[in-house]
C-alpha cells in the first residue's frame, strides 16, 4: 500500500510541465514506483508507444528487458516490487537517428525526491548510458561496453545494462560474453530481491 508522500509525488510527477515546450507531443510523464520497491529499473525515456499507452516499457524493449531479468509481467509491474524511472520521464520525440535523448530536467527534479522514499538496501539496475553517465560519473572515454563489463565493480550499489532496444540484439551477437556471464548474475541479483 502507497504511503501519502508516495501518492503525492507519483501526482505531483504525472503532473509535471517543466519541458512541456521542448516535447513536440506535449508532456505526459510516465513512471512507476511504490514505498516498498526493491528493484529500481532507471532506464532512458519513453518511446512512441509508451507514450500513447501511458504504461512504462510496454514495448519490445521492456519485453527484453523483462526476459533479462526474469521477472514476469506482474512483478515487474508491482510497484511495490519494481520501481521504473526514466532518466527523462516524457517522450522526447524523434531526431535523424531514432529519438531525440532523454530531457535534462527530469532526473535532477525527481530522481532524489523518489529514491528518498524507496528502501535504502534495492538493486539498482542502470539500463543504456545515459543512466550509466550520470549515476555512475564514468570516465569520459569509456564505452557502454566496457562498463557494462565491468559490472561486478558497481554491484555493491548498481548494475549496468545495454540499453534493451532491437539494437541490443546487434550488441549481444558481438559480445557473447553478455549473455554468459551478465545474465546470470542480473537473474540471480534480481531474485534475491
Amino acid at each position: 500500500m502507497a504511503t501519502l508522500k508516495t501518492k503525492t509525488l507519483l501526482r505531483e510527477i504525472r503532473a509535471c510541465t517543466v519541458c512541456a515546450a521542448h516535447l513536440a507531443a506535449g508532456p505526459r510523464p510516465i513512471v512507476q514506483f511504490g514505498n516498498k520497491a526493491r528493484i529500481v529499473i532507471i532506464g532512458q525515456a519513453p518511446g512512441a508507444r509508451v507514450h500513447e499507452s501511458g504504461i512504462p516499457w510496454q514495448d519490445d524493449s521492456g519485453n527484453r528487458l523483462r526476459e533479462w531479468t526474469g521477472l514476469s509481467d506482474a512483478d515487474f509491474y508491482d510497484p511495490d516490487l519494481v520501481a521504473l524511472l526514466p532518466m527523462g520521464f516524457c517522450y522526447p520525440g524523434t531526431g535523424t537517428s531514432g529519438d531525440l535523448p532523454p530531457r535534462r530536467e527530469c532526473a535532477p527534479l525527481w530522481h532524489d525526491r523518489v529514491l528518498a522514499l524507496l528502501p535504502q538496501r534495492r538493486l539498482t539496475l542502470l539500463v543504456g548510458s545515459y543512466a550509466h553517465q550520470h549515476y555512475l560519473k564514468m570516465p569520459a572515454r569509456q564505452t557502454m561496453t566496457e562498463t557494462v563489463r565491468g559490472f561486478r565493480k558497481y554491484a555493491a550499489e548498481f548494475f549496468p545494462l545495454p540499453h534493451p532496444s532491437w539494437r541490443s540484439g546487434i550488441w549481444m551477437t558481438r559480445n557473447p560474453w553478455f549473455s554468459r556471464t551478465v545474465l546470470p548474475a542480473l537473474r540471480a541479483a534480481v531474485a534475491k530481491r
